[in-house]
């Protein structure tokens, strides 16, 4: 077995939305296919999520509903102030925007926002906008007289990517339900193809090499398989105790392989 490296990168705050929704067949989550030239698990199915930008940090102008500054706060335990723990939520649908279109938010009458067809254009814009400056997301959310639909969002994991990776993310994962159904638009950048899939079928498909799924996307998958639907979800994730997962990588022959926490090797 190979020594860990003893150059170690400092993991970059990140955050992700698994959104959920329910159909007469059950429970289906949001999956993204990433583009072929990702850095970051090129070609396999993951949720939208990328890095927690400063501008994502609260500073009153971003509309975020019911989000509960000192709640978010002691959810996430160790981010503080509460501003910056408010980053992650919005870090979470600020990326599902840029990466498949899905604005989880309220008009100002309170009604879920369902972009018109001859939306289209303008929204787009924004998005290309978003991408080019995270701190353009509170600015498109105003002009458009929007909320975020933080009050549908809870907390749900954490991942931290191996220390044998040059690439690394600490990442919180939020489950969410999502509003009435929107077309989405992979960004053809980051991703490539976007698909509602049951999580029992997400994880067979992979078990049969149809699909790839990185393994915290595998590992949340199976969380989230055994649930009834999508209230049932949000139920259980108020008081879900969370510790962080940080996997490990050991190469052996030439070969690699991941251990979790609880694997015989992994210390």
């Amino acid at each position: 077995m190979e020594p860990r490296s003893e150059r170690l990168v400092t993991p970059r705050p990140a955050a992700a939305v698994v959104a959920a929704r329910d159909t007469a067949d059950g429970l289906e989550v949001l999956l993204l296919e990433r583009h072929p030239d990702s850095p970051m698990s090129p070609g396999a199915y993951a949720f939208p999520g990328g890095r927690v930008e400063r501008a994502d940090r609260w500073d009153g102008a971003a509309p975020v509903g019911g989000l509960d500054l000192a709640r978010a706060s002691a959810r996430l335990l160790d981010v503080t102030p509460p501003e910056a723990a408010a980053a992650f939520w919005i870090a979470a649908l600020r990326e599902a925007f840029e990466e498949t279109g899905l604005l989880l938010a309220y008009r100002a009458n309170g009604t879920p926002f369902v972009p018109a067809t001859d939306d289209a254009p303008r929204f787009a814009a924004h998005r290309a906008r978003c991408r080019a400056d995270a701190g353009a997301f509170p600015l498109v959310l105003a002009a458009e007289g929007l909320t975020l639909a933080t009050d549908r969002m809870a907390y749900w994991a954490r991942w931290i990517t191996p220390e044998e990776r040059p690439l690394r993310y600490d990442a919180r994962f939020f489950v969410a339900a999502a509003l009435p159904s929107v077309p989405l638009e992979p960004d053809g950048r980051e991703t490539v193809a976007c698909r509602w899939s049951p999580p029992a079928g997400a994880l067979e498909q992979h078990r049969a090499g149809a699909i790839t799924l990185p393994v915290p996307v595998r590992e949340i998958l199976r969380s989230v398989a055994g649930q009834p639907d999508v209230a049932t979800l949000l139920r259980n994730a108020e008081d879900r105790e969370i510790h962080p997962v940080r996997p490990r990588i050991v190469r052996e022959g030439g070969a690699e392989r991941i251990l979790l926490p609880g694997d015989p090797g992994y210390f």
